[in-house]
């Protein structure tokens, strides 16, 4: 069923997006990597069976990786001499996750493809791939962007949304990056529809919102008793629970839903709904619950918006070697991804 919709979905919108690619083309590696794409999807299939998170966890690196100055993969440079790294932004420290198999990727398209693939291109697969192996839409990815020769930690800590962003905060994020922050604001939360987050995140809603000594009004008080349980003040932080309480591991429309039952586990969420007066983005919310086509199709369109935020182009940048050097720094037994990955 998410199979034949997510077909229509992609046909309207390659269509409709024809030629907004820049110099980004679906075709980019039909003769240098043809194999790009199945290479990713079955590393992220094969890690599935033990972590049924990584779908989620992989688009969130897309998501962090495309906020802070384009898509350009510096979010997964380590720390060198010259690099401050942007994982222990933080959006990112200890919460961004998934970078081991992003290098299992790596090293497989070096033995397949050497020096081709850019790190920026494989996170912007491998978040379409989660989606459909989650059962959501398919699209034609554009491709060709290269990777950064930079990273920018004060820009992950001046262009992330946090978890306690009201809706103006939130908006304000969307516009900073040349996204719209009604439609894309809404159709790329949905992405919450599958995943986890820790209690960290969400556990000032729980006790003592906004130091009113009470929890968030617009916490439903069944999720409610369920989350104080879970976590408890002064208790384990790293914790974690769903994103989505109906469908966990399934990319569908029910997120929007459990917004409409003031179930939205993260303050971000819950704001898409229960902001007084945020007209736009409620009519968005109820059109997307009551149709998961629409919902697509416009997450579709904003994943291919957010894909092409700034990409490094042409001569720009790199092709890094291994996705967490930039390939300067490369030498001795760190030069290339060991073979054992």
């Amino acid at each position: 069923m998410h199979l034949s919709k997510a077909i229509v979905a992609a046909f309207f919108f390659v269509v409709l997006l024809r030629g907004t690619y820049g110099q980004l083309t679906p075709t980019f590696y039909d003769q240098t990597c043809p194999n790009v794409s199945s290479i990713i999807r079955d590393v992220i299939t094969e890690t599935l069976v033990s972590d049924p998170r990584i779908g989620a966890s992989l688009i969130r690196l897309h998501f962090h990786d495309c906020f802070v100055n384009g898509c350009d993969g510096s979010l997964l440079l380590d720390n060198t001499d010259t690099i401050v790294s942007e994982k222990e932004a933080g959006g990112n420290n200890n919460s961004a996750r998934g970078f081991e198999v992003v290098d299992r990727m790596k090293a497989l398209l070096e033995s397949a493809c050497p020096a081709t693939v850019s790190c920026a291109d494989i996170l912007t697969i491998a978040a379409e791939e989660s989606v459909v192996l989650a059962g959501g839409p398919y699209w034609t990815v554009p491709l060709g962007r290269r990777d950064s020769t930079t990273a920018s930690r004060d820009a992950a800590n001046a262009f992330l949304p946090a978890p306690f962003f009201t809706l103006d905060q939130l908006r304000e994020s969307f516009t900073n990056v040349s996204l719209n922050n009604n439609t894309d604001l809404v159709a790329l939360s949905g992405a919450h529809t599958f995943g986890r987050a820790k209690c960290s995140t969400f556990d000032f809603r729980l006790f003592d919102f906004n130091g009113t000594g009470a929890p968030d009004p617009s916490l439903d008080p069944t999720l409610l008793a369920d989350l104080q349980e879970l976590c408890p003040q002064g208790g384990n932080g790293s914790v974690i629970t769903d994103l989505d309480l109906t469908t966990p591991d399934d990319f569908d429309s029910k997120y929007y839903s459990n917004l409409q039952g003031n179930q939205g586990l993260l303050q971000t969420d819950q704001e898409l709904f229960s902001t007084p007066g945020a007209d736009d983005v409620i009519e968005l919310v109820n059109a997307f619950s009551a149709n998961e086509t629409a919902f697509f199709e416009s997450f579709v369109e904003s994943m291919i918006r957010m894909g092409n935020l700034s990409p490094l182009t042409g001569s720009e940048g790199e092709i890094r070697l291994n996705c967490r050097v930039v390939n300067a720094n490369l030498a001795g037994p760190d030069s290339m991804l060991v073979s054992s990955i």
